[in-house]
């Protein structure tokens, strides 16, 4: 049987470059090439498209070639630049392996909607939904699922600091991973912590600290037919979790472990898992998606953001939750890309 050809879309211009790149040289070690033939779509962090031999972008490859995805659904797949002409690449799927801003807000997902490519992952509407933290809980808020307290700072607001009970956490509202997200104890913190963020979103976002264990569940699969992973749980040796270093995100967080499966009660776990599917429905995610969420003293569930594109590579939560679950990423990425072309599990 031939090989499907599978664009995989790789770097882009959010923060989270670095990360995507190693997600991507993840996703490569653990493709069954007998059943697939890769294509490796960089996208440099000023905004340019490569096709390129890897899952690479460092350094100066002259054998890079410009490349764009065709929005024309009749051509279904690439349109390689060379010398004033062009050649046409047939795509059967492609895989999104990108995160952040341009990459999991549904930006790259409504390019590929016009390409009449099936693609992995969640659709315009849902990964537009997720990124915005506020939308998010207002969503999951209304089909009765627990989330933070939270208020929203527009470009042109400011936050009187007095209507505030601390300590709250202060993060861009539409953002991946941790960067610029600040925990402000005291009211005079709270003027900088919103500039930080505003450095990453205009909108901010600013939400009650829920004291509780930090957890999470991946979650595969479409509508009613989903499987969850192990859930895990973020232990931190200092101050609060941060995804990656901001300086360095592609080497992981320097203040947290996860373990997986988390070390909390069996009736708990269950809770976990189906509150995350239950979140993973109501904001109509598909494919796939990390949902994280707080497990209080008392038992309640509370949602903290839901991940559409989470990492991949090899200290990523997503990838080793599935593990702990049986499903190793050569399984999982089978499964992801059988969901795209039918719609349905494997």
């Amino acid at each position: 049987m031939a090989r499907l050809q599978v664009g995989i879309i790789f770097g882009g211009s959010s923060e989270e470059h670095p990360v995507s790149v190693k997600s991507a040289q993840e996703v490569a070690r653990n493709l069954d090439i007998e059943k697939y033939e890769p294509f490796y779509i960089g996208i440099t962090q000023s905004g340019a498209w490569k096709l390129c031999d890897g899952p690479d972008l460092s350094g100066d490859n002259g054998s890079r070639r410009p490349v764009v995805l065709s929005p024309d659904s009749g051509v279904h797949g690439l349109l390689v630049l060379e010398q004033g002409r062009y050649e046409t690449i047939r795509l059967d799927v492609v895989l999104p392996v990108l995160h952040g801003k341009l990459g999991e807000d549904g930006a790259v997902q409504g390019l590929l909607e016009l390409s009449g490519i099936p693609y992995v992952g969640c659709d315009v509407q849902s990964s537009a939904l997720c990124m915005d933290k506020s939308l998010a809980y207002i969503v999951a808020g209304n089909a009765g699922i627990a989330t933070p307290n939270f208020w929203t700072v527009m470009a042109d607001e400011n936050m009187d600091p007095d209507r505030l009970t601390y300590p709250v956490f202060v993060k861009p509202a539409r953002s991946g991973s941790s960067f610029g997200v600040s925990k402000v104890s005291r009211k005079d913190e709270l003027l900088s912590a919103v500039e930080t963020a505003r450095r990453y979103d205009s909108k901010v976002l600013i939400e009650e600290a829920v004291v509780g264990s930090e957890i999470g569940c991946a979650i595969l699969g479409n509508e009613l037919d989903l499987v969850a992973g192990e859930v895990d749980r973020i232990a931190l040796s200092h101050g609060f979790f941060r995804i990656h270093q901001e300086h360095e995100p592609e080497i992981g967080s320097e203040n947290s472990t996860p373990i997986v499966p988390a070390d909390i009660p069996a009736e708990s776990r269950s809770l976990v898992q189906e509150t995350a599917k239950a979140v993973y429905r109501a904001l109509g995610c598909r494919g796939l998606s990390r949902v994280d969420m707080f497990l209080k003293e008392d038992g309640e569930v509370v949602l903290n953001e839901v991940n559409t594109l989470p990492g991949m590579t090899s200290y990523s939560r997503y990838p080793r939750m599935m593990a702990a679950a049986g499903l190793p990423l050569a399984e999982v990425i089978d499964r992801m890309v059988s969901l795209a072309l039918t719609g349905k599990s494997r």
